[in-house]
């Protein structure tokens, strides 16, 4: 079976990469040209219009950076819906709001396609090696139907829920790392102004209670001053603004969030979105004047 992809970017690109590693043939599609190209290099073939994908692939893959993306890819003039197979299904990737994921879905079910919203956690790292973890909304049955797809992009898949439960997951997933970084470089602050080398507090409990995979990840870029992206500050305000707007939809307040994304607007307005979210370090060394990296 031939499998659409469309958006090639900083996750989409090592995700073709991995589905062509486990044998399955790509019909790849994006708006730069050069992405194409390079998709059509790895081994993919190149579509030339979303129009193209949905004519001649009963699965689509889309991996986009919002709703509006994936909202205009879907359903706009020249989108998968107008073009597409009766019986197909549409995997969307990208990290949106519930609310958008249930919309596309009402609009995909009046057509005969299946969709499901399966955002992922990880980065570009994860994405590179195939170790995503990825969260699923939507009929279970279709759940089963692309598991093992879905598998040659992770290390795991877990069905949430109904449609919008897959970004409902990713949600909680970015407040949390949001909320770990910053107390990591909080606490890396406290120490470093206490004459306490912050990679030697690392090493102290890194395998502890307070040990986790964002630490493990990130520290060393910080200590490093490392700030290319694996995953955007810009990106991480997005999901962290679908996160506030689901909440006060859902009528309950999520203050700190809210206290997190107010410091990433900050950062980006100096400029700084695109690089690693865990330029939250640099809020702290400005706020206190005291450096926790280099």
């Amino acid at each position: 079976m031939k499998i659409g992809f469309i958006g090639l970017g900083i996750m989409g690109s090592p995700m073709v990469k991995n589905l062509l590693k486990a044998g399955h043939e790509i019909l790849a599609y994006d708006i730069v040209a050069a992405r194409i190209e390079a998709a059509a290099t790895a081994g993919a073939e190149a579509a030339i219009s979303v129009s193209e994908v949905a004519r001649q692939c009963k699965l689509i893959i889309t991996m986009l950076p919002n709703g509006p993306e994936v909202e205009e890819v879907v359903l706009g003039t020249g989108g998968l819906l107008e073009a597409a197979q009766a019986g197909a299904v549409l995997v969307d990737m990208s990290s949106i709001a519930p609310d958008i994921a249930q919309k596309i879905h009402a609009a995909c079910a009046e057509k005969g396609v299946a969709m499901l919203d399966a955002p992922v956690s990880g980065g570009e790292p994860k994405a590179i090696d195939g170790t995503l973890s990825i969260m699923v909304g939507g009929c279970e049955a279709v759940f089963h139907q692309v598991y093992d797809i879905l598998m040659a992009m992770g290390a795991s898949t877990v069905y949430c829920g109904g449609i919008g439960a897959g970004n409902t997951a990713k949600l909680a997933n970015q407040i949390i790392v949001a909320l770990n970084i910053a107390a990591v470089c909080e606490a890396f602050t406290l120490s470093t102004r206490a004459g306490v080398a912050p990679d030697k507090v690392f090493a102290a409990i890194r395998g502890g209670l307070a040990g986790s995979t964002v630490m493990n990840a990130k520290v060393p870029m910080i200590l490093d001053d490392n700030f290319n992206p694996g995953f955007k500050l810009a990106l991480h305000i997005k999901d962290l603004t679908n996160a506030l707007h689901t909440g006060h939809a859902l009528g309950i307040s999520l203050p700190f969030t809210a206290q997190i994304t107010e410091i990433m607007h900050l950062l980006s307005a100096q400029g700084l979105d695109q690089k690693d979210h865990c330029i939250i370090a640099k809020y702290y060394e400005d706020l206190t004047g005291t450096e926790i990296r280099g």
